[in-house]
């Protein structure tokens, strides 16, 4: 066999394996996991989650796999529950009233992603936790079943208690921890008074904000905390006015969701692809008209026209994490003993 054709005939025998070993290592790839623990409305139909899902997965080379629990609080019992022993590769859906207790854990590493990008109101920042949307608490009311809405806080607790709201439960939830603390904020030391005096609005306490929304919209109750960006969602997607958030004289409390990477994750250089992903607009993208909140970091497209209707809140309150871990506690156990619900 001439020199030359010995020369392309074993190019070809190397390429041929080459060619050969390519799905092995698709294969090898593809078994790569991402687990992350998140929120059950995050990964629902109409959450963010399968858009999330899809984008990564066509980049990492891998599969991601998200596990829900009701709501924000619940993610931080279940890692308290499972410890070192977690599956969990990354943790997306505490908030920053949760980062403290959550470090104390000693199960969360420094993420460093590069988050010069990330723009939060109040500046929060963490070498643990990545902020990826933020949003105000408010009273959301159905505009055909109340006519006149609480304009305040203090409206709200002394109101009519036939008009009744749904709630979330604080020892589950992000957003009832939320209402807890913006009735600390606002009442201070009166807050057990004022919980005793709104007890007789409230429907029913639920375990997360899905099923506290679900029962407003099914016209269960005429009010449901949830935020000032829920609205938005009825204007988008269902073309009305309908529900609408309350703007409250005192002012509402915000929420900042961040997502973490934990110190045995199995895939942990994965989980840092992921949480560097999360700041981008492959996934910034999805949260205005998925997840319903405010994105932290630029976004391919402008928010739509129906985010320029919503309420902006004069005043804004945020209690500091080192703060919320040292009285999470306490304030809880007033809550129970307020509304009789232990």
């Amino acid at each position: 066999m001439p020199t030359t054709s010995l020369s392309f005939f074993r190019r070809g025998l190397a390429a041929a394996a080459i060619f050969s070993l390519l799905p092995a290592l698709s294969a090898v790839a593809a078994d790569k996991t991402l687990t992350v623990y998140t929120y059950e409305s995050f990964i629902s139909e109409w959450g963010p989650g399968p858009k999330v899902k899809e984008a990564f997965e066509k980049t990492c080379g891998c599969t991601v796999d998200f596990v829900g629990v009701a709501d924000g609080v619940a993610l931080l019992t279940r890692l308290k529950l499972e410890g070192e022993a977690t599956k969990a590769d990354v943790v997306l859906g505490l908030d920053t009233n949760l980062v403290t207790e959550a470090k104390q854990t000693g199960l969360f590493d420094t993420h460093g992603v590069d988050v010069s990008k990330v723009s939060v109101p109040g500046g929060f920042s963490d070498d643990s936790f990545v902020p990826y949307d933020y949003g105000h608490f408010a009273v959301v009311y159905d505009t055909e079943a109340l006519k006149n809405p609480p304009k305040s806080l203090k409206e709200l607790v002394e109101g009519n208690p036939d008009e009744k709201i749904v709630i979330e439960d604080p020892r589950t939830s992000t957003p009832g921890l939320g209402l807890l603390l913006w009735v600390k904020s606002v009442y201070g030391d009166k807050a057990a008074d004022a919980w005793a005096k709104l007890k007789g609005r409230v429907l029913t306490v639920t375990p997360g904000w899905s099923e506290a929304y679900g029962l407003f919209t099914k016209g269960e109750a005429p009010m449901v905390l949830s935020y000032t960006t829920s609205p938005a969602y009825h204007m988008v997607a269902e073309n009305t006015d309908r529900y609408q958030a309350a703007e409250f004289s005192e002012g509402h409390y915000i929420q900042i969701e961040v997502a973490g990477l934990l110190k045995k994750a199995p895939q942990k250089e994965l989980a840092k692809e992921f949480l560097q992903f999360m700041v981008s607009p492959g996934f910034q993208d999805t949260i205005p008209t998925n997840n319903w909140m405010m994105p932290v970091a630029p976004t391919s497209e402008p928010l739509p026209e129906a985010f320029g209707k919503l309420v902006s809140p004069k005043n804004t309150f945020l209690m500091s994490p080192e703060e919320v871990a040292a009285n999470r506690k306490a304030w809880i156990d007033e809550w129970l003993a307020a509304m009789t619900l232990k």
